[in-house]
């Protein structure tokens, strides 16, 4: 689907691609190990107006116009126009790059977003080596 594609990408079905994309990020946003109040702050942010594109369905010759409403009608405009920015070039992306488009259908799958079973069942293997390790040079696996 190229930028002058008869029929372009539907901003609606977009966003909520989008969507699923920032709730498969979101597992990874909490394990990171420093504060991620920030990333949640703007996440939510995204969300809301992703959420509203979904729910207000603009048309694609439309969107960056429904875009710039939503910036207008913002109290703190600043934070809007960086998120409707970045809403804006992920959707002329979408439309212009199959591949990026066939990931957000997809779901949005990342190496490190595997389900956490997977996650834990590799750490209890490490715990698990490392007291076997221990064991054998005579050292207890306590504290």
């Amino acid at each position: 689907m190229a930028l002058n594609d008869p029929h372009p990408l539907d901003p609606a079905q977009f966003c909520a691609y989008a969507l699923a994309a920032i709730d498969a990020s979101e597992g990874r946003r909490k394990r990171r190990r420093r504060d991620t109040t920030p990333d949640a702050i703007g996440l939510n942010l995204k969300r809301a107006i992703l959420q509203r594109a979904v729910a207000e369905r603009p048309a694609p010759a439309a969107f960056e116009s429904w875009l710039m409403t939503q910036i207008a009608a913002a109290p703190a405009s600043g934070p809007v126009h960086a998120v409707c920015l970045a809403i804006l070039e992920e959707y002329r992306f979408a439309a212009w790059d199959e591949q990026f488009r066939a990931w957000l259908v997809a779901g949005a799958p990342s190496a490190d977003s595997h389900n956490q079973s997977t996650r834990e069942a590799r750490s209890d293997r490490g715990a698990e080596t490392r007291r076997q390790g221990d064991t054998e040079r005579g050292r207890s696996g306590g504290p």
